[in-house]
C-alpha cells in the first residue's frame, strides 16, 4: 500500500478553512481520482500543534498514484487557496504493518 499525506505546517496567523478540506476540497479528489483511491483520511492537529492537518490518501500501488492521481495534480493545486494560504508538502509512504 502506497499512502500519499499532504501536511499543512502553520503559525497561527495561517489559515486553513477546516470544514472546506473536508467537505469540499477531499471530496473532489476522491471523485476526480476514483476506484484508485482506498481510502482518504483526515487528521487536524488540535492544541499547539504546528501540523494544521493532514490528509492521507492510500493506494494500492505506486502505479496506481501515478496513473491516476497524478495527472490531475494541477487541478488539485489550482483548489488550494480556497482553503489555505499554507503551502503543502507531500509524502508519499510505503505502508508496513508491523
Amino acid at each position: 500500500m502506497i499512502k500519499v499525506s499532504v501536511m499543512y505546517e502553520g503559525s497561527a496567523q495561517d489559515k486553513f478553512d477546516v470544514d472546506y478540506y473536508q467537505n469540499s476540497h477531499l471530496p473532489m479528489v476522491k471523485e476526480t481520482v476514483g476506484a484508485a483511491i482506498k481510502n482518504v483520511e483526515l487528521n487536524v492537529g488540535v492544541g499547539d500543534s504546528p501540523i494544521k492537518a493532514i490528509g492521507n490518501i492510500t493506494f494500492e500501488s505506486m502505479d496506481a498514484f501515478k496513473n491516476e492521481f497524478l495527472p490531475h495534480m494541477a487541478k488539485f493545486q489550482a483548489d488550494v487557496p480556497n482553503y489555505t494560504n499554507i503551502e503543502p508538502v507531500l509524502q508519499i509512504s510505503d505502508v508496513r504493518v508491523v
